[in-house]
């Protein structure tokens, strides 16, 4: 078991965590989908659009997978090696990738997108999504839940106080969306299951979703490690819910 629990590490710990694709964790983790299908919508969103934000982009993979994109069609991501695989991905498509610190002000004047969109952003900036829509424009978004893969993110924290599992809740952003002034045309939310098969896919995939347990390295969450590699040994996986929603607004 020690040397199992050790090569496992190892290699989730070597394994390049550049961009936003997660195709390493093939056999090694499941990630159940909403069922709304955000990549398509948004396709068929973007074919009717002018001119087109994607916010956060990770590494270009999603808006890669659009068939069709506007004459205009830009992408803001903050983190150097996304950038550069964002940039390979998007610019042989005529994407504009723009560094920017994910912080307001977004880099760009009023009213200069007809549709902005975003998978899964660390914070949404309210104000600078409206601010950037023209009058009758859209926001679109599939977003990270409240409390999502928490199974995961307590083994290695402990308890969470109620006001954190309470955070990214669907309707605290419809609040922040209407007092921006927008109007909420679409709000859903479901709750998914993740499963993880082996503690070297846990360790890739805190590597990758630095938010889950902030300053994550194995060297400090060794014991949790251990106990969590046992517990998959023992079960045959280890499962969490993931909770995502998809938020349509108009300015």
């Amino acid at each position: 078991m020690s040397r199992g629990f050790d090569e496992l590490v190892a290699e989730g710990a070597a394994a390049s965590v550049d961009g936003w694709d997660f195709s390493w964790l093939e056999g090694r983790a499941t990630e159940q989908r909403p069922s709304w299908g955000y990549q398509r919508m948004m396709g068929e969103r973007m074919a009717a659009a002018r001119a087109a934000l994607d916010v956060q982009t990770g590494g270009g993979e999603v808006l890669a997978g659009v068939p069709e994109l506007p004459p205009l069609a830009v992408a803001t991501e903050s983190w150097p090696p996304n950038i550069a695989e964002a940039t390979r991905l998007l610019h042989p498509r005529g994407v504009v990738v723009v560094a920017d610190a994910d912080e307001p002000p977004l880099p760009f004047a009023d009213e200069a997108f007809d549709l902005v969109v975003s998978r899964h952003p660390v914070t949404t900036w309210w104000p600078e999504i409206a601010r950037v829509l023209r009058p009758g424009g859209t926001y679109f978004s599939q977003q990270v839940g409240p409390a999502s893969v928490f199974e995961l993110v307590e083994h290695f924290l402990g308890p969470q106080p109620p006001e954190v599992r309470r955070k990214r809740h669907p309707e605290g952003a419809r609040a922040e969306a209407e007092a921006a002034g927008l109007e909420v045309v679409d709000l859903r939310s479901e709750s998914l299951c993740t499963e993880f098969f082996d503690i070297g896919a846990v360790v890739y995939f805190l590597r990758k979703v630095i938010w889950m347990v902030p300053g994550f390295t194995v060297d400090q969450y060794r014991p949790q490690l251990r106990s969590l590699h046992e517990r998959i040994e023992a079960e045959g996986s280890f499962a969490a819910a993931t909770t995502r929603f998809l938020i349509e607004c108009r300015k």
